[in-house]
Parts: structure tokens; sequence; C-alpha cells
């Protein structure tokens, strides 16, 4: 019994990554309800789903239980979640919320999860950078608030950003902090990935 429940505490770190590639696309269903209400249900699913970020990576050190698969699955579940929310925002037609900055995150994550398949395919885990993980908690921070502003607006019933007589409203102002902030660091710690590994690079473009 002791061995059974020691596997299964090894395993709880991989299987709260799990959950949140599980949760990533329940949460995009809610968030593409046009109902108001439902963007609290997404709210709270994409809280849930930030939590077992925080989670499993805590959980994996404190038991010893650090993986191969934890440490190339863990930042794909977060680039995934991220990547649903910021599509189902232009779907919403989210104002303040350039497609063009969706594209370059999005692009960022996708060439660094392929190179990092790459890397895996040739027998090599590249694990996240710090950079990479504040990168995280900014996207993360940035569908957070937009997705709070949301369900604000919803229950409302007004407008959350916008111009006011003094020039820009705060809401506005913190939108645009947290996009200008979230691509450049996005951008810089995609480009610190590929020069910090461009000798993995070199051997498995080979």
């Amino acid at each position: 019994m002791i061995q059974a429940r020691n596997r299964l505490e090894m395993n709880l770190p991989n299987a709260l990554t799990l959950s949140r590639i599980v949760l990533s696309p329940v949460f995009m269903v809610f968030l593409l309800i046009e109902e108001p209400r439902f963007l609290y249900v997404a709210l709270a699913l994409f809280a849930v789903a930030a939590l077992t970020d925080v989670y499993d990576g805590h959980l994996a050190r404190r038991m010893g239980a650090l993986t191969s698969f934890g440490k190339f699955m863990d930042p794909v579940a977060d680039k995934l979640l991220v990547s649903m929310a910021l599509i189902g925002f232009l779907a919403r037609d989210v104002p303040g919320l350039p497609g063009w900055m969706v594209v370059v995150i999005i692009a960022r994550e996708l060439v660094i999860t392929g190179f990092r398949s790459l890397a895996a395919f040739r027998g090599l885990v590249i694990t996240s950078s710090r950079m990479a993980r504040v990168k995280t908690v900014l996207q993360m921070s940035l569908v957070a608030w937009i997705l709070g502003q949301m369900a604000l607006a919803g229950h409302l019933g007004q407008l959350w950003y916008g111009e006011t007589r003094w020039g820009r409203s705060p809401g506005d102002l913190i939108l645009v902090g947290l996009l200008w902030s979230t691509v450049c660091l996005t951008t810089v710690s995609g480009l610190d990935y590929l020069l910090r590994n461009r000798a993995v690079l070199r051997g498995a473009l080979r």
C-alpha cells in the first residue's frame, strides 16, 4: 500500500500538468459562449488551471519527482492554455487587443515548442529558463486581467476601457502596459532560448 501511495504521489505533478491540458479546451468553450455569466466560469477555470501550473512544479521539486515528461509537457500545457485564451479573445473581438500581438505571442510559442520537440527527438530535454517563467507569469496575468474585465463589463453592462475626459482610463493603461511588456518579454525570451541552445539547434538541423 505504501509503494502504491508513493507511485501516486510521484505521478501527482504530472497529473496536474495533464489536468491543465484537459482544462484548456473546456475553458475556451465557456469563453466563447456569449452569455455574460459564463465568463465567470471561464475565469474560474483559468484560475484553477493557472494554480496547477504553480503547484505541479513545486510538488515535483519537493517530492523529487522531476521527470522528462514534466519538464517537456509543463511549458506545453502553459502555451496551450494561453494560446487558447488569446484566440478566444480575438474570436470575441475584445477591444484593445491587436491581432498582430496575438500572432507574435503564439508564433513564438509554436517556434520554441517545435524547437524543443526537435531537441527531444534527439534525446535532449530543454527546460524553461527563468526569463521564460517570468514570461509565462506575464502572459497569464494578461489573460486574467482581460477575463476579469470582460466579466465585470458583462455584469455592469458597460465598457471597461476607453477614453475619458482626462485621457485613457486606468483599465486601458493597465491593458496597454501588460500587452507591451508581455509581447516584448515573449519575443526576447524566445530569442534567448535559441541563442542559449544554438549548439543544440545546429546539431538538430544536421
